[in-house]
């Protein structure tokens, strides 16, 4: 009769048992110098080998002729332990026998002395599965027990075992195997069994068995059943999983956010025979990686699953953040949690793949943030491009026929006056107060262009002084509707020719007026001022209006209707705006 793989190769001796040897040599040499404890305390992950080394402790203590506190595995004792026909070692299983009843049964048989053995050995497995009641009748012979009897007791989960259990028992924990541990021993029983195991499909059976051996000899039993050769392909094709390359390929189609192409690729692992589940799940495993990867770069290499090289892992990290990381590792755990009670696996895989390519669609901060996150690159992309595309235009610029002028030749640094000097060769001049923002508005400081403007000087009435004479600043210029209205309809004339229509129709129900250095237009309402307060719009207005001018404007923006100036100050503004224009030389 066959028996299976796990069953077959279960350890027999101390020496045998794989990843555990800081448990196994101290059992080893209490055993040896007969310093054994009544009572033990087994706690770890599944497959580690904490019932196998219950029976070992059990035959050792047990045996004829042990062999520095290894059994024998040859006398009677051994022998009839290993067959189960001794029944003074009884192995108990709690989950089954949890009742407050069935304790006091085995307390009541306990007293009495083994019929063929040194020692009465009960292994309690799953002990945590013990009720309240059968907790208490089990505390008072597990702390005073007769001398012939030991118990060994078995759980996965520490914490549901009361602290009263706890400090009568001698503790071992029993670590998770690591991945080569597992496929040296696979190999070693594929060798003996006539498997044809490879390298590969060693090594993927060991991550497959997550540290616990016993689910490695399974898997390799499971695969071994087609009778051919057990590789990677073999085992990925066996256990209904997506190979390495696969899940690359879908990962890196998730993270450049092309979501049909992820969706494609799923269908196709789906209809390949590839279970959903098993899929996102080594989709968990990669961004895993990539995020402990990215945490601990240098001392986490033992943490990673070592299932990618570290070319793919380079690739896949870069330009990716840690928090999207972050949120496709919380959003793939959680799917994968809630699969089991799925009434359409494959649709919720899909929803997954959805919310994994798009932050957007998952309803919560995330979608907020990834959209605060995009709207940021935009912005930052369309500033680099406008600063371009500025430049461009400022050396490609050439001056309307109206503002070209004689340009003076050169002249030396001692002999130029303070207006010719460049910009970089005057003192810096003091800061001006600045302008208190209104609500609704925003001022811009945006230097503009020189334009060669030939102002006449007034004819000198008598000789100047020797004293100083310091500059004036120019005269305030003021265009309102009533006696600017041209100018501004010929600015806004020039600027609809440099904007796209979207911002001409805003325009034409605006109205400017130009009051020193400050040109301020006026939007009939908020929404009007929304569309054309953006850079674009600010910059066109600047430029064109600094060149009908011929000085640096500011630029505000304000809701409501432009103040009326009286008609002798409008007379006087208006011939001080037109006299800058007298003089222009045009060839």
């Amino acid at each position: 009769m066959y028996q299976a793989l796990y069953r077959k190769w279960r350890p027999k001796v101390f020496s045998d048992v794989i990843g555990q040897g800081h448990i196994t040599e101290t059992l080893q040499k209490q055993v040896a110098e007969g310093r054994t404890s009544h009572a033990y305390l087994f706690t770890g992950t599944r497959g580690t080998g904490k019932t196998t080394c219950a029976k070992i402790l059990a035959k050792a203590v047990n045996c004829e002729q042990p062999i520095n506190g290894d059994p024998c595995c040859r006398c009677p004792s051994c022998v009839g332990i290993e067959s189960g026909s001794f029944l003074d070692v009884v192995e108990l299983d709690a989950a089954s026998n949890n009742g407050v009843d069935h304790v006091r049964a085995l307390r009541d048989e306990a007293i009495y002395s083994p019929a063929y053995v040194k020692k009465r050995v009960y292994i309690v497995d799953e002990v945590h599965m013990l009720s309240t009641a059968a907790f208490n009748a089990l505390l008072k012979i597990l702390e005073e027990p007769p001398e012939h009897l030991m118990f060994i007791l078995a759980t996965t989960e520490l914490h549901k075992v009361p602290a009263t259990i706890l400090s009568r028992c001698q503790r071992y924990s029993f670590k998770r195997i690591l991945p080569g541990e597992i496929a040296a021993r696979l190999a070693y029983v594929a060798k003996q069994e006539g498997i044809d195991l490879t390298a590969d499909g060693a090594e993927l059976l060991s991550r497959l068995a997550d540290g616990a051996l016993r689910d490695g000899l399974s898997l390799l039993d499971q695969c071994a059943g087609n009778g051919g050769r057990v590789d990677g392909a073999a085992v990925l094709d066996v256990l209904g999983l997506a190979g390495n390359l696969q899940t690359a390929q879908l990962l890196e189609c998730v993270l450049r956010r092309d979501a049909a192409a992820a969706l494609l690729l799923l269908h196709s692992l789906y209809t390949g025979g590839k279970d959903v589940g098993a899929v996102l799940g080594e989709l968990s495993t990669l961004v895993r990686d990539l995020l402990l990867r990215r945490t601990a770069p240098e001392g986490g290499a033992g943490l990673l699953s070592g299932g990618y090289d570290d070319a793919t892992l380079d690739r896949l990290a870069r330009d990716v953040p840690g928090s999207r990381l972050l949120h496709l590792a919380s959003t793939l755990q959680k799917t994968t949690a809630e699969l089991y009670a799925s009434v359409n696996r494959r649709t919720d895989a899909e929803l997954c793949i959805l919310r994994l390519c798009d932050e957007s669609l998952s309803g919560d901060l995330t979608a907020l943030e990834a959209r605060i996150a995009r709207l940021e690159e935009a912005l930052a992309g369309g500033q680099m491009i406008r600063a371009a595309v500025t430049q461009s235009v400022a050396a490609a610029k050439v001056p309307a026929p109206e503002t070209i002028a004689e340009k003076p030749a050169a002249k030396p640094a001692s002999m130029q006056r303070a207006e010719d000097r460049p910009p970089w060769d005057e003192p810096p001049l003091p800061e001006e107060p600045p302008i208190p923002e209104e609500r609704g508005e925003r001022v811009f400081d945006i230097p503009a262009e020189p334009t060669p403007v030939k102002v006449p000087q007034p004819e000198p009435a008598k000789e100047p002084t020797p004293e100083p004479v310091k500059t004036p600043a120019p005269a305030p210029v003021t265009a309102t509707p009533a006696m600017g209205g041209d100018w501004w309809k010929t600015l806004a004339e020039r600027c609809k020719g440099r904007l796209p229509p979207m911002y001409r129709v805003f325009l034409d129900m605006c109205r400017g007026a130009l009051e020193g250095d400050l040109l301020t237009v006026y939007a009939p309402d908020d929404m009007t001022l929304g569309r054309l307060d953006n850079d674009r719009v600010r910059g066109v207005l600047t430029e064109e209006a600094a060149n009908a001018a011929g000085i640096t404007v500011r630029l505000t923006f304000r809701v409501g209707e432009v103040k009326q100036a009286p008609p002798e100050k409008n007379l006087e503004n208006l011939l001080k705006f037109g006299s800058q224009f007298d003089n222009i030389e045009i060839k």
